[in-house]
C-alpha cells in the first residue's frame, strides 16, 4: 500500500477514534483547548497500530536508529508496535520508554530497558504541543549517552514543538499536524 493510502487511512482513524471536541480540555502543557487528541484510541487499535508502524518505519529508514521510544505513556504502544513490525520486516529495531520519574524500587531505572551509551535512538510521541514531554525524554537519553537522531510525532498541534526541537538541533517529523484535521481552537 502506498504511503499516501496509509496516511489517509490513519488520518481517518484518528478523526473517528481519537479527536475529541468540547468546551475545554487541559493539555499536558497546561494550556486549554477546544479539541483533544486521545491517541490511545488509535495507537491501541489493531489497524491504527499497523498503519502507524509502517509509516514510522518508512520515516526511520534514513536515520538508521537502533531503538525507538519516548516518555511514558503515549510512546509505549507506539514503540511496541514499531518494534514488532520492524522484526516482521526483517530489520529489527529495539524499543524503550522513559519514565516520568526514576523508579524507587528494583533497578531504579529512568529508561526501560536500559539503553547502552552510543545507541542511536528515535524519540516518539503521540501528540506534540510545545515539545516539553519529548525533550524530557531527549534529556534522559542524552544523559545516558544515547544519540537522539530524530523526534517523531503522530500529531503536531503546531504550538511551538518544531521551534523547540530546532533550537536543540533535533530533526523533527510529524505524520500529521493540526491543520490536517480542519480545527479551529478558540
Amino acid at each position: 500500500m502506498s504511503t499516501k493510502n496509509l496516511k489517509t487511512k490513519l488520518q481517518r482513524l484518528i478523526k473517528e477514534n481519537s479527536l475529541l471536541r468540547g468546551p475545554n480540555f487541559t493539555l499536558a502543557s497546561g494550556e486549554t483547548s477546544k479539541y483533544y487528541f486521545n491517541m490511545k484510541n488509535t495507537t491501541f487499535d489493531p489497524e491504527g497500530s499497523s498503519l502507524l508502524s509502517d509509516l514510522i518505519l518508512e520515516i526511520l529508514e534514513p536515520f538508521d536508529v537502533e531503538s525507538i521510544g519516548g516518555l511514558e505513556m503515549g510512546a509505549v504502544p507506539i514503540a511496541a508496535s514499531v518494534t514488532s513490525r520492524s522484526f516482521q520486516n526483517g530489520k529489527p529495531i529495539g524499543g524503550f520508554f522513559v519514565r516520568k520519574e526514576t523508579k524507587n524500587h528494583g533497578t531504579k531505572s529512568l529508561i526501560e530497558p536500559e539503553q547502552v551509551a552510543g545507541t542511536k535512538v528515535a524519540v516518539i510521541e503521540d501528540v506534540t504541543t510545545t515539545g516539553t514531554s519529548a525533550l524530557r525524554a531527549v534529556d534522559a537519553l542524552e544523559a545516558a549517552g544515547c544519540k537522539v537522531s530524530v523526534v517523531i510525532t503522530l500529531v503536531d498541534r503546531m504550538e511551538g514543538a518544531k521551534k523547540a526541537f530546532s533550537g536543540r538541533n533535533l530533526d523533527f517529523v510529524a505524520l500529521f499536524d493540526s491543520s490536517d484535521f480542519d480545527l479551529a481552537d478558540g
